[in-house]
Formats: C-alpha cells, sequence, structure tokens
C-alpha cells in the first residue's frame, strides 16, 4: 500500500524528538462488521517547537486534538499518517477515529464461523500493524505503557497483554477496562476477542508467584485442543527457562490462544501469545505436527524474555530476537522435554531452510542492513531464523554453555524493560566467557554465505590412517573461510550390522586446511563424518569410502542425528547439481522405510517431490514419477499397522498418484472399499484423498460439495477450495487464478486456491499464465496488503515452468520494474534462482544413462 512504507532514518529521527509514556485506548466491537471506533490518548514528552506524526491506519478520522487544540483531520490525516504540528514539551495527544477490520491476518483480523456463525477477532501487528489498530508512534524503540477498554457483546472473552478484569454490562454489550501493561513495545500488545472457549490451569514462577495459565480455542474447535499436552510442553518451558535465565518469568499471566487464518506460526504478544489454529488437530497429526507444536510453544514462551521484556532498538537486530528463540526453543525441548532428539529435527528442517536461504542470489550477513519496513517484512527468512540459531549453537560450541547462559543472565539483568543493540548481548557474553567475539562476530555475522567441508586422509596397507586434514571451501561470491569448532566422527560397523560411532574428536579449525594429527595413527573407519553432533553451520562432502557406506548402510545407523547429517549432505549434493536427483530419489525411497524420526520423513518426503516435480531431467520423470508412487503404496502398506510413518506414505502417496491403477487406489480409500490396517480415514486425511482424487479428474462438483457438507468448517472450507482449484480443466484453473488476485477471500482462503492451482499432473495446464501473471504483479504489490501481495507473488510465480522462457520472462520484467519495491524485486528474484538451480540439477540428471 503507497505511504505504508517508514524508513529507519524517519524512525531514528522521531526516537530523537519524543518519549512516550503512555496510551490509553478505547475500542467499541458493537459498530458492526466493517470498521470499529478507535479512541487514542497519548501521553509524550517532545523537544518543544518540532513536528513530527503518528502512524493511525484509518477508515475515518473524526477528530485530532493536540495540547488542547483541535487539528483539522482533512488537513492533517492522510489515512496512514497523522502530522503533528508544534509540539510542547509536554504532549496530550487525543485522536478519534474508525479502524478497518482486515481479513488478511494483519492487523485486527475478522472471522466468521461457518459452523455457529460467530465472530471471532485476534491481532497481529509484526511487523507495524498496531497503527491499523489504534493510533501509535509506531516502532519499536518507543516503548510505552498500554491501557486497553474495549466494548463488545457481553458474552464474549476479551483477552489482552494484561489479566482480563471484570466486564461492566450495559444491555447486550459489556466494556472490558485493561490494567495498563508494563513498558513495552507496540508490536507486541495484543486483543483477541469473541466467543473463545478456555482452559484454565496455573504455576508458580521461580519468583514465588502464580502465573495464571490460559488456553483457548474457538468454540467449534475446544473439543480438539489436547490442553494437557500444551500445558505441559509450557511447564516445562517454565523451568527451563527460568533456571537458565536467571529471571522470572516477567508478566503477569501466560494466556495461549489458537486462532483461524494465521498467517505465521505464532506471535509472540506478551502474556497472551497467538497460534497457528492448525495446531488443533481435529485428526490424527503426524509426530512431525505434535513437535513442531511443541517447539512453537517454546519458541514463544522464550520471547517473553528475549523481545519482550528486553527488546531490539531497530530491527536489524530481529535475527537475534528470533535466532535466540529458535536456538533456545530446541535446547528447551531436547533439555527438558519428551522430544530429546530435537537437534535432529533442527538439522533437517531449520537447516536445511538455512542452506537453501544462503545459496540465493539474495543472501546476506545474519547482521543485515535494514532500512525500512519492507526490508523487515521480507527478512523473515532462513537466514533470520534458522542460520543466526545455527551460528548461535556453533557460538555456544565456542564458549560453553554455562558461560553462554551466564552472559545471557547478566543481560536480562541490565536491560530489562529496555531496548538494546548486538553489542549489548555480546559485551556480556565476553565477559561471561573470557574470550573475544569481535573476530568470530565479524566472521559469522557480518558475511553471508555458507561453508563447505571435505575431510582428506591418506591410509597405509594397514588401513591406518597416516594423515588426516580438513578442507574447507567457500563460493567465490562469499570467500569467507571462517573459524568453526566442531567434532569428527569415526563410525563402523558391529557384528550386527549396526553403524555404531567408535570415536570422536573435537577440535577447531580454520583457514582452508586443517591438519588433524590426533587422528593419524587411528584405523581408518567405514564413515567419516565431518560436524559429527551438527555444532557448526557448513555443508559437508562424504570422502568415497563414506560415501559408498553410507549409500549402502544408511538405514543401520544406531542413532538419528548421523544418519540425518548423511541425509543432508546427500541432498546438498543434488541441489548443487553435483549429484543427478534420479540416484537420489532411488536412494530415498530404499530408506525411508526405516526412518522413525516423524519429521524426517516429512522432509524427505518433501524433498522427493521436489526431486521429481523440479530436479529430474524430463526425459526420466515420468516413469521415475510412477515407480515413486508404487513404492509409496507398498511403504504404506508395509509400514507398522497405525503407525506414523503409514500416515504419511499414504498422504505421499495420494498426492503422487497418476495411473489410473494408482488413482482407483486412492479412490479405493477414499470410499472404504478397500483399508489398510491401522489407517483411519479421518476428517482431515479424507480431504487430502479426495484433492488427490480431484487432481486427477475423478472428483465432479457434486463430489466435491458432498465432501463439504460432511465438514464445512473453516479447514473445510479451505481444503474445498484446493480441491475446486486441483481440477484439471482449464476453466477451473482461470477461476482459481481469477479468485486468488482478486483480493476478496481472506488469507487462508487465497493460500489454499493457489495450492490447488499449482496442484498439476500436467504443467501445460498452468504454463500460459505467465504473462497475465507478470502483467497483474505491480498492482497487486501496490494494492494490497503486504502477506495478501506476497502469496500472490510467491504461488504464482511459474516455477514449475523449469525453463529458460521463464528465466528471460522474469528478466525482463525486473528491467522494466527499474529500481522500485526493493522487497518484491528480492522474492522474484528468489524465486528465478531456483529455476536456474533447476535447470543445473535437471542438467546433471540427464547424464544418468536410465533409471
Amino acid at each position: 500500500m503507497p505511504g505504508m512504507n517508514l524508513t529507519r532514518a524517519e524512525a531514528s529521527e522521531r526516537a530523537n524528538l519524543l518519549n512516550v509514556d503512555s496510551y490509553e485506548v478505547s475500542l467499541d466491537l458493537t459498530q458492526g462488521e466493517r470498521v470499529f471506533s478507535s479512541k487514542t490518548i497519548v501521553r509524550f514528552t517532545a523537544t518543544a517547537g518540532a513536528s513530527t506524526f503518528i502512524d493511525a491506519v484509518t477508515d475515518s478520522v473524526r477528530s485530532i486534538n493536540l495540547n488542547g487544540v483541535e487539528l483539522d483531520p482533512a488537513e492533517h490525516s492522510d489515512g496512514i499518517r497523522i502530522q503533528l504540528p508544534n509540539l510542547a514539551a509536554e504532549n496530550l495527544l487525543v485522536i478519534d477515529a474508525d479502524a478497518l477490520y482486515m481479513n488478511t491476518g494483519e492487523g485486527l483480523h475478522r472471522f466468521v464461523d461457518p459452523v455457529d456463525q460467530e465472530v471471532y477477532l485476534y491481532t497481529q501487528f509484526e511487523v507495524a500493524d498496531c497503527r491499523r489498530m489504534f493510533a501509535v508512534f509506531e516502532q519499536p524503540d518507543l516503548k510505552a505503557t498500554f491501557q486497553f477498554s474495549v466494548t463488545a457483546p457481553k458474552y464474549w472473552n476479551v483477552v489482552s497483554n494484561a489479566p482480563t478484569p471484570e466486564p461492566i454490562e450495559n444491555g447486550d454489550s459489556a466494556t472490558w477496562d485493561f490494567a495498563p501493561t508494563q513498558r513495552i513495545s507496540c508490536y507486541i500488545t495484543a486483543l483477541i476477542a469473541g466467543p473463545y472457549q478456555v482452559a484454565r490451569d496455573s504455576l508458580v514462577s521461580s519468583s514465588g508467584g502464580t502465573i495464571e495459565l490460559g488456553v483457548f480455542a474457538r468454540a467449534s474447535m475446544m473439543q480438539y485442543l489436547d490442553v494437557e499436552n500444551i500445558v505441559t510442553i509450557t511447564r516445562q518451558g517454565f523451568e527451563f527457562y527460568e533456571k537458565n535465565f536467571g529471571t522470572p518469568y516477567p508478566f503477569e499471566k501466560y494466556d495461549q490462544l489458537f486462532v483461524p487464518e494465521f498467517n505465521a506460526g505464532a506471535m509472540e504478544n506478551a502474556g497472551a501469545v497467538t497460534f497457528l489454529e492448525e495446531y488443533v488437530f481435529r485428526s490424527r497429526p503426524t509426530g512431525a505436527m505434535v513437535e513442531r507444536r511443541a517447539i512453537t510453544i517454546l519458541h514463544e514462551l522464550a520471547h517473553m524474555w528475549f523481545g519482550d521484556l528486553v527488546t531490539m532498538k531497530w530491527w536489524n537486530d530481529l535475527w537475534l530476537n528470533e535466532s535466540f528463540a529458535e536456538f533456545m526453543s530446541t535446547l528447551a525441548a531436547a533439555q527438558n522435554t519428551e522430544f530429546t532428539s530435537a537437534w535432529t529435527t533442527f538439522n533437517t528442517l531449520e537447516k536445511n531452510w538455512a542452506y537453501r536461504q544462503d545459496q540465493l542470489p539474495s543472501t546476506h550477513p545474519i547482521v543485515a542492513p535494514i532500512n525500512d519496513l519492507e526490508d523487515v517484512e521480507v527478512n523473515f527468512d532462513g537466514i533470520t531464523y534458522a542460520k543466526g540459531a545455527s551460528v548461535l549453537r556453533q557460538l555456544v560450541a565456542f564458549v560453553g554453555q554455562e558461560e553462554f547462559m551466564s552472559g545471557v543472565r547478566e543481560y536480562f539483568s541490565k536491560h530489562a524493560w529496555s531496548n538494546t543493540e548486538l553489542p549489548d548481548l555480546l559485551r556480556e557474553l565476553e565477559a561471561a566467557s573470557g574470550r573475544d567475539l569481535s573476530g568470530w562476530g565479524a566472521q559469522w555475522l557480518e558475511t553471508a554465505g555458507v561453508n563447505t567441508l571435505k575431510a582428506e586422509m591418506a591410509i597405509d596397507e594397514d588401513g591406518v590412517i597416516t594423515s588426516f586434514a580438513i578442507r574447507q571451501s567457500a563460493v567465490a561470491e562469499y570467500p569467507t573461510l571462517r573459524q568453526h569448532r566442531l567434532a569428527v566422527g569415526f563410525y563402523s560397523l558391529d557384528e550386527a550390522g549396526v553403524l555404531q560411532r567408535v570415536h570422536r574428536e573435537e577440535l577447531d579449525i580454520d583457514g582452508e586446511l586443517t591438519e588433524v594429527p590426533a587422528l593419524v595413527g587411528r584405523q581408518r573407519p567405514d564413515l567419516v563424518l565431518l560436524n559429527d553432533d551438527d555444532l557448526t553451520y557448513a555443508k559437508i562432502r562424504l570422502d568415497e569410502v563414506s560415501l559408498a557406506t553410507a549409500t549402502e548402510h544408511l538405514k543401520d545407523f544406531e542413532e538419528s542425528l548421523p544418519r540425518t547429517l548423511v541425509w543432508s549432505a546427500a541432498w546438498d549434493s543434488v541441489r548443487d547439481a553435483e549429484a543427478p536427483a534420479s540416484t537420489y530419489v532411488q536412494l530415498l525411497l530404499n530408506n525411508i522405510g526405516h526412518e522413525v524420526d516423524s519429521t524426517v520423513i516429512m522432509v524427505l518426503l518433501r524433498q522427493l517431490n521436489t526431486s521429481l516435480d523440479l530436479y529430474v531431467a524430463p526425459e526420466h520423470s515420468e516413469e521415475l514419477s510412477v515407480q515413486a508412487a508404487d513404492r509409496l503404496w507398498q511403504l504404506a502398506s508395509e509400514a507398522e499397522s497405525g503407525s506414523d510413518a503409514q500416515l504419511q506414505f499414504v498422504k505421499a502417496f495420494a498426492h503422487r498418484s497418476r495411473t489410473t491403477a494408482q488413482l482407483d487406489q486412492v479412490k479405493s480409500l477414499f470410499d472404504g472399499s478397500a483399508s489398510l490396517a491401522g489407517l483411519v480415514v479421518d476428517t482431515d486425511l479424507r480431504w487430502s484423498l479426495a484433492i488427490a482424487l480431484s487432481a486427477g479428474g475423478y472428483m465432479s462438483d457434486a463430489d466435491l460439495d458432498a465432501v463439504l457438507a460432511n465438514d464445512d468448517t473453516a479447514k473445510g472450507k479451505a481444503s474445498w477450495y484446493t480441491a475446486r482449484a486441483s481440477r484439471p480443466t482449464a476453466e477451473s484453473k482461470a477461476e482459481a487464478f481469477a479468485a486468488a488476485t482478486a483480493a476478496t477471500l481472506s488469507n487462508d482462503q487465497q493460500s489454499a486456491v493457489i495450492t490447488g492451482f499449482n496442484n498439476v499432473h500436467d504443467n501445460t495446464l498452468i504454463a500460459g499464465y505467465a504473462e497475465e501473471y507478470f502483467g497483474l504483479l505491480v498492482n497487486a504489490w501496490e494494492s494490497y496488503s503486504h502477506e495478501m501481495a506476497k502469496q500472490i507473488l510467491l504461488g504464482f510465480y511459474p516455477s514449475s515452468n523449469v525453463s529458460e522462457e521463464t528465466l528471460k520472462q522474469t528478466d525482463e520484467f525486473l528491467e522494466s520494474l527499474g529500481s522500485k519495491h526493493a522487497a518484491m524485486r528480492r522474492l522474484l528474484v528468489e524465486s528465478r534462482a531456483d529455476v536456474v538451480r533447476a535447470l543445473a540439477a535437471r542438467k546433471a540428471d540427464a547424464l544418468v544413462p536410465g533409471i
């Protein structure tokens, strides 16, 4: 939207002019379905005589009163900013306006439950959308207290950052007057309102005080909410963080609210965390999803300290906010919950994300320049989250976990309720560890790119190592060779055929070649694994002997993490066009049946889809795709009855089914004429089968409507949108494209339609949309909210058309764009890079003579 941006320079200038004391915000949510009234009273000090602006995205402004002087809204407000001239040293600002409900997952989102027609509201303010609900100086370093007064239907639950007060009833409505918050940043304020249902519990904080816990969901979803598991993880997180951070939980209560049509996984609103509603499992979830929810719960809880209690000064330190929470959530899961293999999950999920992001043309140092809000919006990426967390793990290996936590404890003690920058944390870590981190920070935080590590060794005729070194390399564009603290693992097969670790050597490496004399004189093992235990952030390559062992005995590793490291190395080689995708597909299909880690299975199945759809040469893809689907059905049939693997293999088989025989098998599962022992075709699995059948041309409109009639819920409707858009006709694709680009759907519905549009067996069905796509892109970016525009840009980019033509069309558009819309340009450059990578992978795969 034009005018919605805010530059760092503007924010810095405003922060130098003023300090905010408090906000009093009065909201009336009984004004209808389009707008709500929003009255804001702001008390702040400023440089006398200066002028500034306050952010307020409004439908209309009734009045502006600054220090008793009425300002004309027509003159001072443009619907996005309100200009404030001639400030006093002490200021009182009163703004009365109407603001718009949103259906994009930004600002104050309004949702109507199709089950009972009840209205549910929630806010999502990060990065800069609290201005959509009330007038505010929208930047993280202008902390203040916030006091909300909310008028709503009297039967609603109303939740904010402070504990919910007793409402004052007035006819059919009521008003909730919340107490002021502590001094916090505006983006972590929150309002969640509607007939949400709640389960309550409590715990005793390390301070000795009682923290009330609330777990909320819509009335139609509450029956599916496994409160006991959520509260257990929450308690374990409190215990772990209060002990390690040395600071009691800083807020008065802790509510966790599962809300509909949420764009992200969760949001760390102070004391009122919102979560993606898909974490409420109305059908059997995979183990991967259960673990993901646990990690997310722990991630958001970590933010209560790192992000909410102590907050970044500006968004250039967003990485530290998110990386810290990502690292700590995995550490807490591994050390204080049932998810003891959390670092395996971290490697297969987060690190693969980081490695991909770090090899895009848009890669950037972890400490990235953030010049404006548009920069921030596209920086919620694999560098900010996953690489940052990986580098923090490397830092912990470098300084020691206890030293790291000691520094963190001092950091919280010194900077509670204030804003900080990276050097504030590094100073405390240096003091606690006795290490100079300036060189470490320069290498790891201020340079981009990922290193590759490979072992070089000499062996005598008796199999004894006579020399061992680790060679480090980097791509020419990002040539930094870093210091790594890592472990080298030696693995050999025992008499039972189990691949066990027989030796571990931990050391520091630096520069292009590091000799490892401690390994000289040892018997060469069956497999040498660099970066054992995954302490550092680097790609690894196996030597020939180790690769042969891994290929034959991948399933025989005793532990999951080293096996996952080998999987990652193999996948890196395919993505880098060093190994053929067809070979990787065969390796995957031959070994995935032995995996027991749910998240690893999930990621491998995603990689199978990427390989078959993008990386396998066209002359191999059809035959290999049919073979893959047949193998997935075999794996599902052979899997343990009722197991997680069985469920994932069935879903994967349905998605990859192409032949008549395969689709008939899917139909048999769908209509119940065939079954697998232990497999329950519940609501969500039924939709997965229906979507697969629709993509294969097996479902009429009436068939899909009948499935919806049995599940006329929000999730059912989204699945129906996907199934309709999956139909293999030109008409259905045209309908889907028009609907998703018109911005008349909600964020969730738009996403569902885009998913169905791209669900094709024949890419020619959607190959012709590139010209129309590029033609509407600028208007969509300038007219729609960020989330809706981004979904269009990424969702309809012609990535499935792996061709030079796609590159040419992209380049022509980028040239026409000129210097406008840097954030949009970045997303397109990244999408283009995926096509370049796919072309290289297909070229490498074409060298394989046959499959």
